[in-house]
């Protein structure tokens, strides 16, 4: 059976932040850990469904919180206020996703030696983070994330394997951008692979998405895709 239970932790400073994690409770094993990491609006249903299908496939899933307790967005100007506090500040960006991490090791029923985390837009963004900062976890998976290069100068090659799942239409990362990721991937040593979807845009993994206009919208077989890809990639990390 699944559980899923509501997780408040918090930083140094305080701050409460609010997830959600879900692990089958049929066994009390250890079994592989994977964050999930949500788009611009915050933490939400979306993404704890993520960590409920997870579960399902026999993994710890825990779609964690980036801005805070309480703070979820309703309307897009809000999303954007929260995300850019987080776009402008690479390295707090990172802490709170590392706090998150600490959270899911520090979990009973994961395997500390096989964790990932998976991401999507804005999330996408944050776990190539993670992995960017030479994190010795298992890989990272980007669904429709967005590229650019943190403001952090490493040197380190990349442990994590990463898995970039992409919309070859997505405006917020463009195929220039989507090069300029894979040389960077290539620079840093990385275990790198690159899946990208034709006549596909951004949050393409959302039913709700429907602003064809922006080049966000649902692509219901690149969704189906990804996902299979998802799961190829942890069952090799996971088990290697």
């Amino acid at each position: 059976m699944i559980t899923s239970k509501t997780l408040i932790y918090t930083d140094e400073e305080g701050n409460e932040f609010e997830g959600t994690i879900s692990w089958d409770d049929s066994s009390s094993e250890k079994r592989p850990g994977v964050l999930v990491a949500h788009t611009f609006k915050g933490q939400s249903e979306f993404e704890s469904d993520k960590a409920v299908e997870l579960a399902k496939l026999g993994y710890v899933g825990f779609a964690i919180d980036m801005y805070g307790k309480g703070r979820r967005a309703t309307v897009k100007e809000e999303a954007d206020a929260m995300m850019h506090e987080l776009t402008r500040d690479r390295s707090l960006l990172l802490k709170r996703v590392k706090l998150a991490l600490q959270q899911l090791l520090a979990h009973p029923q994961v395997d500390q030696e096989n964790v990932g985390a998976i991401g999507f837009c804005f999330g996408g963004k944050t776990v190539l983070d993670l992995a960017r900062s030479s994190t010795d976890i298992k890989g990272v998976v980007s669904f429709h994330g967005v590229y650019d290069q943190p403001d952090i100068l490493y040197s380190q090659p990349i442990k994590a394997s990463v898995l970039v799942l992409h919309g070859w239409e997505d405006p917020l990362a463009t195929p220039e951008q989507t090069v300029a990721l894979a040389q960077e991937l290539t620079e840093r040593r990385a275990d790198w692979q690159i899946l990208a979807f034709g006549h596909t845009g951004h949050a393409y993994t959302n039913p709700k998405a429907n602003f064809p206009e922006q080049g966000m919208f649902y692509q219901a077989n690149a969704d189906k895709r990804s996902w299979k890809a998802m799961i190829n990639f942890f069952e090799e990390k996971f088990n290697a």
